[in-house]
């Protein structure tokens, strides 16, 4: 009878190792079909976000080229009213837009042609 017992527990040992090769596989399927999931899903978010990131470089460059756009058009305004505060601009408005004239200045206008 010994034999026998030995056979049982030998049989119940094996049948118990195959069930545990079992779940081992089919814990490992699992785990590494959720892995690649998750590769697959973080790949995915890696691509849109690294579209994203390119737009917003462009978005910055052109910001930065309208920024540069504006300040030298605030360097021109600065020297326009620089330019507004002299004397000769006064001059050339006073005599352009008013037609005013030095007490001593003599101004010569061509005459039109006749039709």
């Amino acid at each position: 009878m010994d034999k026998r017992e030995k056979a049982r527990r030998s049989s119940a040992q094996r049948t118990r190792l195959r069930r545990r090769t079992k779940q081992n596989k089919s814990s490992m399927v699992c785990i590494t079909v959720l892995l690649l999931a998750m590769a697959g899903i973080m790949s995915v978010q890696m691509a849109s976000l690294y579209e994203k990131n390119q737009a917003y470089r462009g978005r910055e460059q052109e910001l930065q080229s309208q920024l540069e756009a504006e300040q030298a058009r605030q360097e021109e305004l600065e020297e326009y009213g620089e330019y507004i505060t002299t004397k000769e601009y006064i001059e050339k408005v006073a005599k352009t837009k008013l037609g005013l004239v030095y007490p001593n200045e003599v101004i010569f206008k061509e005459k039109g042609e006749a039709p």
